[in-house]
């Protein structure tokens, strides 16, 4: 019999859309759904908000969860109610105590409940370089992601991040960070794939690198621990957990 398609699952960052994905997509050797972000209800904690975003994920089939930035987290929350996806991180963390001295600094001062999400429209050159964004397409594209962002889901996202209690998310995950990633720099902790010169808006600016990754891990079997994807062009550095 032969051997059913990948499914990969794919999570966008903090206030993007399916749009950061229009460079990775057509890429990958298999079938992939973009799950679009739900408007958070009153009070909705992240358990509950996770569990009604696996709705879209079908709990029979092995599955390739793809989770960029605090798509990252949620796709970490979700493997708790969907065990048998694999976790993928693109530009992001494996647990909490991986936050930056910069988000630390954020929460504990509470600065970040003071300035409305909207804000972050009105100095897009700022967002540019903290974000790690490309003059030209990426930058326009950049601005339109910033122009549509959900006040409501931005700054409870915001909140979710800040506050993450990643007790038991459990598992082994795959991590790809960018070597120039301002937002989720690399730290003490090895990561499996850093991307020279990637930025935390890598998923657009090095959508092959990052595809040959992803279509390496759909080939091996789901109960296999991911394995490390040999690069001969220097595109990519492998390291050990």
């Amino acid at each position: 019999m032969a051997a059913s398609s990948p499914l990969f699952y794919l999570l966008p960052g903090l206030g993007a859309d399916e749009r950061v994905f229009q460079n990775l997509q057509p890429l990958l050797q298999g079938t992939a759904h973009v799950l679009p972000w739900l408007t958070p209800t009153t009070g909705e904690t992240l358990p509950r908000y996770v569990a009604r975003m696996a709705e879209g994920v079908d709990p029979t089939q092995p599955c390739i969860l793809v989770g960029v930035s605090f798509g990252g987290l949620v796709a970490l929350e979700m493997r708790r109610i969907r065990p048998l996806a694999r976790v993928v991180l693109i530009s992001s963390i494996p647990d909490a105590s991986c936050l930056p001295p910069l988000l630390r600094l954020i929460r504990n001062t509470g600065i970040y409940k003071l300035f409305p999400p909207q804000w972050l429209k009105l100095f897009p050159r700022a967002g540019q370089w903290y974000f790690g964004v490309k003059n030209g397409r990426e930058y326009e594209l950049f601005k339109q992601i910033l122009r549509d962002m959900e006040p409501v889901y931005t700054r409870w996202a915001i909140d979710q991040l800040l506050r993450w209690d990643s007790t038991d998310t459990g598992g082994q995950s795959l991590q790809i960070l960018g070597t120039q990633d301002r937002v989720f720099p690399p730290g003490p902790i090895p990561v499996d794939y850093l991307i020279p010169g990637g930025g935390h808006f890598m998923v657009v600016s090095h959508a092959p690198e990052i595809s040959r990754i992803l279509n390496t891990l759909a080939e091996e079997p789901s109960s296999q621990a991911p394995s490390r994807l040999p690069i001969s062009d220097g595109s990519t550095t492998a390291q050990s957990r």
